[in-house]
């Protein structure tokens, strides 16, 4: 039953993502050894497995992360309005 519920809320997350593709985000990432890694940026693609962070910052990269790190909140997204 556990796993039904983890593949629910991944589905979940997905389609949040996808649906706020091209919309601003402020991005907190565990990036280990407890340290946060924070950045704005914009949702710029969503695919079946990953989706891509375009970057505000003065480095302009973009950075891919899965939708379980979002389940398991090694990383947070805040919508910005």
């Amino acid at each position: 039953m556990d796993r039904n519920t983890s593949v629910e809320s991944i589905e979940a997350i997905r389609e949040e993502i996808s649906n706020n593709v091209g919309k601003n985000v402020k991005l907190k990432a565990n990036v280990g050894r407890r340290k946060i890694y924070e950045s704005t940026g914009i949702i710029e693609q969503a695919y079946s497995s990953i989706f891509l962070v375009r970057l505000d910052n003065e480095s302009k990269g973009t950075v891919t992360f899965s939708y379980s790190d979002v389940l398991t909140k090694t990383v947070q997204l805040l919508y910005k309005n």
